[in-house]
């Protein structure tokens, strides 16, 4: 071909009036209308437990049973750790309501606990799963002082 001579384009196939190079035909729709996702409600109890248990002054979560309970599990060999203690959720498809039970640290300030950690479950939610979280409750339901020598299953702890 000389440098006189035009390229014929060549058309193999188009997407919004624009050819594509493999000859198929694409579709223009996002990718987020073909579809649907929904998120379990074990996965937001997750999520808003480790979450909370990320800010200092929280010591525990869940009322007195569900602490004993999770603290005889936690010595089970092989146990986990229950994330989702001391949370309850209502998860609908675009949007979340969080209710959480903590236990504090003696002397740190409860409304500055609660506050940190109801930014720290909204954005943790928000951020991974995409719901809009609308409340956070807490309750605290003990606070732990220093010095206690037993834990909640009434066994003294190792030094």
């Amino acid at each position: 071909m000389t440098a006189t001579q035009e390229k014929t384009p060549v058309r193999q196939g188009h997407v919004n009036g624009a050819a594509t190079a493999a000859g198929r035909t694409e579709v223009s729709e996002p990718s987020g209308t073909r579809g649907s996702t929904s998120v379990a409600d074990t996965v937001v109890v997750k999520i808003a437990g480790r979450a909370a248990r990320e800010i200092p002054g929280v010591h525990d979560m869940g009322g007195g049973l569900s602490r004993t309970l999770g603290a005889v599990r936690d010595r089970v060999p092989g146990g986990r750790p229950n994330m989702g203690r001391g949370v309850k959720v209502e998860v609908g498809e675009r949007q979340a309501a969080i209710d959480v039970e903590l236990v504090v640290e003696y002397g740190v300030p409860i409304p500055d606990v609660a506050r940190d950690v109801r930014e720290n479950v909204i954005g943790a939610v928000k951020r991974i799963t995409g719901l809009e979280v609308v409340e956070v409750n807490i309750a605290v339901t003990d606070v732990h002082l220093p010095g206690d020598d037993e834990d909640e299953t009434g066994e003294a702890r190792v030094a």
